[in-house]
């Protein structure tokens, strides 16, 4: 099954999880990370999930990536059940419908940022000049277009991770998964990064974000949180703080 399977369906929620389990066999015994998760997340949302170490919550999200497949239950993007399709069909999926940002960045060391965000057009088989227009785009529009041909080590921490924004933003995805994306950067750095994030929030973009920072989770509208496997808790942030004005009042 390829891409068609995910044809956006837009009356419903982008993602939906339905007694999600996941069982990792260790010796004779099954660990089981996720215990039965249902999560809906709206199109347009942008949503927080916390919870403590071994909670599960790294388990979630690489099956919301498509980066696993649960046990058991049902997943659906835009309306199609995606659970349990092929590694190809699943890569595929994770190409054309969704971003990645990671707390390390991922950035390959030996490529110029321009090159790093190019890379998921090359997998798409998008040609040469087209490719690099838009990964020239991509990065003008997380503020890099004057650090186009510089290397990894060549960045703050800062600006690697916009990279790794722009190359998430490449491909125009659906959903954008965050794993941790302030967790490596000072605080003035992170809070330039969430205000960068909820800039593409508030363009359409549907954002789940993993993080263990309670100020970071309070910039989302919801905040998940999870504990041994299953959601004890999903409540809406009554006033979300905007990162923008954080940036302003600290140069005020």
């Amino acid at each position: 099954m390829g891409v068609q399977a995910v044809r956006p369906d837009r009356s419903g929620p982008v993602v939906a999880l339905r007694g999600i389990v996941k069982v990792y066999a260790e010796a004779a015994i099954g660990v089981r990370a996720l215990d039965g998760v249902d999560l809906r997340v709206e199109r347009g949302e942008m949503v927080a999930i916390m919870g403590p170490s071994g909670s599960g919550k790294s388990t979630l999200m690489n099956i919301l990536g498509c980066l696993d497949r649960p046990t058991a239950g049902v997943y659906e993007i835009a309306g199609r059940d995606v659970a349990h399709l092929s590694d190809d069909a699943l890569a595929e999926v994770r190409n054309r419908f969704m971003g990645f940002i990671f707390q390390n960045y991922n950035l390959l060391p030996r490529m110029t940022a321009l090159e790093n965000v190019e890379l998921p057009l090359i997998y798409r088989g998008m040609r040469g000049h087209a490719r690099r227009e838009a990964a020239e785009a991509a990065l003008a529009a997380v503020g890099l277009a004057d650090r186009m041909r510089h290397m990894p080590a060549e960045l703050s921490g800062g600006q690697q991770q916009r990279v790794a924004i722009a190359r998430a933003l490449v491909t125009q995805p659906e959903v954008l998964l965050a794993d941790e994306p302030t967790g490596n950067l000072d605080s003035h750095s992170g809070t330039e990064i969430m205000a960068l994030v909820q800039h593409l929030n508030d363009g359409g973009i549907t954002v789940i974000m993993v993080t263990h920072d309670p100020r970071i989770a309070r910039h989302c509208h919801r905040i998940v949180q999870l504990s041994d496997g299953r959601i004890v808790g999903d409540e809406p942030v009554a006033e979300p703080l905007r990162a923008e004005a954080e940036m302003t009042g600290a140069h005020a």
